[in-house]
C-alpha cells in the first residue's frame, strides 16, 4: 500500500484560494507555482466557496461533524451487537460505566 500525503494545513488552503481568487491566474497557473495539484486546488476553491455561503453543499464543519458522527454510529451498532449475542456483557458493560463515573 503506497503512503498518503498529510493533508495541506488549513491556512494553506485558503491563502492558495485568495492567490486563485485575487491574483487572475489560471488555475493550473497557480497550483504549479504551489507545487500542489490542479485537483487538489480546485477542490479548495469548490469548498470554499461551499463555505462561505457561494455555493450550495456540505460545508467543511458539517462534513467533519458527520464523519464523527459515522463513527460514533459504526461504534454504537458494533457495542450493540456485542451486547445483542452475549447476553452477560451487558451487565458488565453497565457496572463498568457505572464504576467509572460514579
Amino acid at each position: 500500500m503506497g503512503k498518503t500525503r498529510a493533508p495541506y494545513p488549513a491556512e494553506f488552503r485558503e491563502e492558495a484560494v485568495q492567490l486563485v481568487r485575487n491574483s487572475g491566474k489560471p488555475v493550473a497557473e497557480v497550483a504549479r507555482g504551489l507545487g500542489v495539484s490542479y485537483e487538489a486546488l480546485r477542490h479548495w476553491i469548490k469548498q470554499s466557496a461551499v463555505d462561505t455561503g457561494e455555493r450550495e453543499g456540505l460545508t467543511t464543519d458539517d462534513g467533519s461533524e458527520l464523519t464523527k458522527l459515522r463513527r460514533e454510529n459504526l461504534t454504537l451498532r458494533q457495542e450493540r451487537e456485542v451486547l445483542k449475542n452475549h447476553p452477560h456483557a451487558g451487565t458488565r458493560a453497565y457496572l463498568a460505566r457505572e464504576s467509572e463515573s460514579g
